[in-house]
């Protein structure tokens, strides 16, 4: 016997006990390296070579392709058919819409943006005559007269000869005690504070009493002072009244010797030099030339649009009608129309109104038969 013939036969490969054995049994052949193979895994997974068959070992002896072949991708499962379905009826979806935010800006801008309402203030009067009554023994002058004025206005009171108008204008500005009633100009009582009353008021009077003995720059100027002026507000403030009123001439001159109508300006003056927030003016234009006339109502329609009040009384109705805005009808000593100078007069002129409301009508009057004939 010979070596060769000694020398024991190989033993068959034997088949690994799962495919994950097999798998790792090509992965070996593969490379060629089996220094990572541990063979207790081998040992301990219980193989039973007897069963290993020669088609197995066949399988296992194919030599793996080559490393340039693509590796084996896993396996995957057939696809498993679902049974048909009926097609589904397609639903309407709205479009997607952002979630609202908890805060709504849109709406609070929303609400910001929306108008409020104008609340007007209410602007209290500047003049307020309240049941004023002045009786002289039996007589009464006036009876129970009550209205009131806003700031800004411009109002004439009319009536006929004794109507009341002076008695009336007189308890307001504070020189005649009412028997009844009561007067505050801008919430302050004329007769209760008498002195912060009467620095609200310009005041020009009937017949007139001036300090007639003064230059008409020297009257000017201690009127200022006497309604708390400085020195150089009195002076600069006479100047510009003496140049509106045009009597910059005659501003050296005694009072005394000043016309009518001079003397109705220079007094005119002398109640606006502490711009006050009332004009209580009696018969202003009484004397006064129609020039001087258009420069006095300027002077008055500017105060009045600065926010000042004029109350004026007048024989002229054709002046209040063109110059003022509201209108006080006294007769008898009585109120009997107060309004604004259309709704007074409607579609008529105020002097048909003032006679319809006034005075008697033309059928009324007696005939004076005798100035029929004359005397030579």
């Amino acid at each position: 016997m010979t070596d060769d013939d000694a020398t024991p036969a190989p033993r068959p490969a034997r088949r690994p006990a799962n495919r994950a054995a097999a798998a790792t049994s090509r992965t070996v052949s593969a490379s060629g390296d089996t220094s990572d193979l541990d063979t207790s895994d081998v040992e301990t997974n219980n193989i039973n070579t007897n069963n290993v068959t020669s088609s197995d070992v066949d399988e296992a002896a194919t030599p793996p392709k080559s490393s340039a072949a693509v590796p084996a991708k896993k396996p995957t499962k057939p696809p498993v058919k679902s049974p048909a379905r009926k097609p589904a009826t397609p639903r309407t979806t709205k479009p997607a819409t952002k979630p609202r935010a908890k805060s709504t800006p849109a709406r609070t801008k929303a609400v910001a943006a929306a108008p409020t309402p104008v609340v007007v203030p209410v602007v209290p009067p500047i003049l307020k005559v309240d049941g004023l009554v002045k009786r002289f023994g039996e007589v009464a002058a006036v009876t129970d007269v009550t209205f009131a004025l806003q700031p800004g206005t411009f109002t004439g009171i009319v009536g006929p000869n004794g109507a009341g108008k002076t008695t009336t204008l007189s308890m307001i500005t504070g020189l005649l005690r009412p028997t009844d009633g009561t007067v505050s100009i801008a919430d302050v009582d004329v007769w209760t504070d008498p002195a912060a009353a009467k620095r609200r008021i310009g005041v020009l009077p009937d017949r007139l009493h001036l300090f007639d003995r003064l230059t008409g720059a020297q009257l000017l100027y201690y009127t200022g002072v006497l309604h708390g002026l400085d020195r150089e507000t009195a002076i600069e403030r006479a100047g510009e009244l003496a140049s509106a009123f045009r009597v910059e001439h005659a501003m050296g001159r005694l009072v005394t010797d000043y016309s009518s109508g001079m003397v109705k300006k220079i007094a005119l003056a002398a109640a606006l030099i502490h711009s006050p927030r009332l004009l209580a003016l009696d018969e202003p234009f009484e004397s006064v030339d129609p020039v001087s006339a258009m420069t006095v109502a300027q002077i008055l329609r500017d105060f009045a649009a600065a926010g000042g009040t004029v109350l004026l009384s007048s024989h002229s109705m054709e002046l209040v009608q063109r110059i003022c805005d509201h209108v006080v009808v006294i007769v008898d000593g009585k109120l009997i129309a107060d309004g604004t100078v259309d709704d007074v007069r409607g579609d008529r002129s105020l002097q048909e109104r003032f006679v319809d409301l006034a005075g008697p009508g033309a059928e009324s009057i007696a005939e004076l038969t005798w100035l029929h004939r004359f005397s030579d």
